[in-house]
């Protein structure tokens, strides 16, 4: 090695190196809003599921679910449970109406939230649209 390091090739590298991986960063942002949009379940977005969302935020359900990967790890992942409970919005509705007023004791669980029938319906409808998005095989298992 006769040569060496110099500062004009360190500059060169770095020009170079950033300029690689800007355009790297380019590519793949405009190859995922190619993807993304064709991804989404937005057929399925009724005023039903809409109130449901609004309950879920309200709630704050995310404060101990996961819903497609985002929020606490302190209760199981959402973005399923619609597969989960046997493709049954009755399953989910019955699950959440069996929660106990005051939770099991020694245990961590679910509240009581008292929700309406009509609630129920929104949470489950908007649970059912969340497991119907493509979500490029996220959860990696069906039990979240």
């Amino acid at each position: 090695m006769d040569e060496m390091f110099t500062k004009s090739m360190a500059r060169n590298i770095f020009y170079g190196g950033s300029l690689f991986f800007f355009l790297l960063f380019l590519a793949l942002t405009f190859d995922t809003m190619g993807v993304v949009p064709t991804r989404d379940n937005h057929e399925n977005l009724t005023p039903t599921v809409v109130a449901g969302k609004m309950l879920w935020e309200k709630n704050n359900c995310i404060g101990c679910h996961t819903l497609l990967g985002e929020g606490a790890y302190f209760a199981p992942e959402l973005g399923n449970v619609y597969v989960r409970f046997g493709n049954s919005t009755e399953a989910i509705k019955g699950f959440i109406k069996s929660r106990p007023k005051d939770g099991i004791p020694g245990r961590r669980s679910m509240p009581q939230f008292n929700f309406t029938d009509e609630e129920l319906e929104q949470i489950a409808q908007f649970l059912k649209y969340s497991s119907g998005i493509n979500t490029a095989g996220w959860p990696p298992n069906k039990m979240g």
